[in-house]
Order: structure tokens, then sequence, then C-alpha cells
């Protein structure tokens, strides 16, 4: 199964030489990183090392995702990126994983782990083989090109959460923890979410410090609740809380939350905005 691109030309570039521009221009943007890093070494010590990014438009979001990129850059490639995302267009089954083919982008074509993928899924109560989910989705598309600028040696499993209970996230971190162990493959998980949707800057700041407090305390438990209890729009709990879980069976014991920031900070209109944050999933 082959993947074309469905935001490209719309949330990024689709000519490949702007495109490395752009990415090289959320690095070095004011809010970004502020620096284009090289890719280390690999260190599987560190792995799974895994991140959270946000999905916009790289004008909005991609200064704030260089963050998180940056560190995934400086610490090497693992063998397979797990690209964990909701599901905004309602399509597809509870967990859809693309389990076979390649995903294209302007900047080539990146090859699915079809062995891990499937492991995923034989492994999950909730997880099954789904392609009609990912058609239309830009929140894992838009991860891509921040990888590939870098390098094309990887491999990637897309998964899509349509479901994003408690129960959901749980199933699918033990299912991914085990097939990790079971495979000893070296990887890493990267959750795609924007924070809170539409509101004016004052409460967006306000409900995504409570979601950014529950993330970098790594606790799924209140995050779930808080999400619920304050109707806060934050679209890729799921993934968060799923991220969340795995980390914890890995060894790490805190969220380092590296940039937030909003899209009135890029458009100037405060009065309804979307908010983003990177951050990394750390041992002390």
């Amino acid at each position: 199964m082959i993947r074309k691109p469905a935001v490209a030309g719309a949330f990024y570039p689709d000519n490949p030489d702007i495109l490395k521009r752009t990415i090289e221009d959320c690095f070095l943007d004011k809010r970004g990183v502020g620096e284009i890093p090289i890719l280390g070494s690999f260190d599987d010590t560190e792995y799974p090392m895994n991140i959270m990014v946000p999905h916009a438009g790289y004008q909005y979001s991609g200064a704030i995702a260089s963050h998180g990129y940056c560190k995934l850059v400086q610490k090497g490639f693992p063998e397979v990126f797990i690209i964990l995302s909701p599901n905004h267009t309602g399509f597809g089954s509870e967990i859809s994983v693309f389990n076979e083919g390649e995903w294209i982008t302007p900047l080539g074509n990146v090859e699915i782990d079809d062995e891990f993928a499937n492991s995923i899924i034989s492994h999950s109560n909730i997880a099954s083989a789904d392609f009609m989910a990912h058609v239309h989705e830009h929140s894992i598309e838009v991860q891509l090109p921040f990888l590939q600028y870098f390098s094309n040696d990887f491999k990637i499993v897309p998964i899509t959460m349509r479901s994003q209970s408690f129960s959901a996230s749980s199933d699918l971190a033990k299912a991914i923890f085990d097939v990790g162990n079971d495979l000893n493959k070296s990887y890493a998980v990267i959750a795609s979410t924007d924070l809170s949707h539409f509101n004016n800057q004052e409460k967006a700041n306000k409900v995504d410090n409570f979601v950014l407090e529950d993330v970098g305390e790594m606790n799924e438990f209140k995050l779930f609740e808080e999400v619920v209890q304050y109707n806060i729009t934050m679209c890729g709990y799921g993934p968060v809380m799923t991220t969340i879980s795995l980390s914890k069976m890995s060894g790490k014991t805190n969220c380092d939350i590296l940039s937030y920031g909003t899209s009135g900070d890029v458009t100037g209109d405060f009065t309804s905005v979307v908010g983003y944050a990177s951050g990394i999933f750390n041992k002390v």
C-alpha cells in the first residue's frame, strides 16, 4: 500500500528544496531551538527516546516542534519511529495501524516496518490493520519531513487513534512495549498532538498549563481526568497518554516540556488560538 501526501502544499511546501529551507527556518526561528542540529551517533541506552510534538501547519507550530526534533537528532536515529496521532477524520477503526507499504513525502519514500506493525496488532486487544483512517489524516504526515531532512535510514509504524480512552491508550502502550522487547529493535515514539483549540490566549494558557503539568509529572490518569473535567480541546491526549504509559514501562520518570506557544504568537490574533508544545520523556 502506497500512502500519497494529503497535505503537501498546504501544511508544508510540496517543493523539496523549499520544504528543506522551511524546516531550517523552523529550527532557526525565534520560537525555535535556535540551531540546526547535527545527526548524532545512535546510542541505544537512551531508547526508547519518546517525544511529544505538535502537528499544525509549519508556519504555526514548526518552530515549537523543532525543540523536540532537535533532541531526537542529537541522540541519533533508531531503526523505527512509531508515530501516534489522533484521528481527525473519523474514518477507520478504534486504533488504526498502517501495517505495510510506504509513505511518500516531497523528500522521498518512507518504508513501513511491517514486522513491528503486525506484531503490535497481534499483541493488542484493540488495534487493527486499517488504511482508510490514514488517507486524509495530516497529523502523522507532517512529522515525516522533520525526520527525512536529517536521514531516510529509518522505518515507521503510523498509528492513528479514533478511540482515545484510557483503556485504549493502556492497551496500545503495553503492546508497543512488549513488541519492542520481543523484536529487540531500537525505536522511538512520537506523540503527535496539538493542545487546546479556539480559546482566547489567556484561557488557552490556563488550560494548556493543566495539561503540561500532568505531562511533566508523567500522570496519564490526571491528564485524562482534567481533559474531561475542564473540556480541554486537546486533540491528541490519547497518543500522549499512550506515550506516558509506555515511557514509564521503559524506565522514564519525567517529561521535560521544551517549548510552548500558540497560533496567536504567529498571527497576532489572540481571540481564538491553538496551543502547541514539545516535550521529551527522560530518565532523571
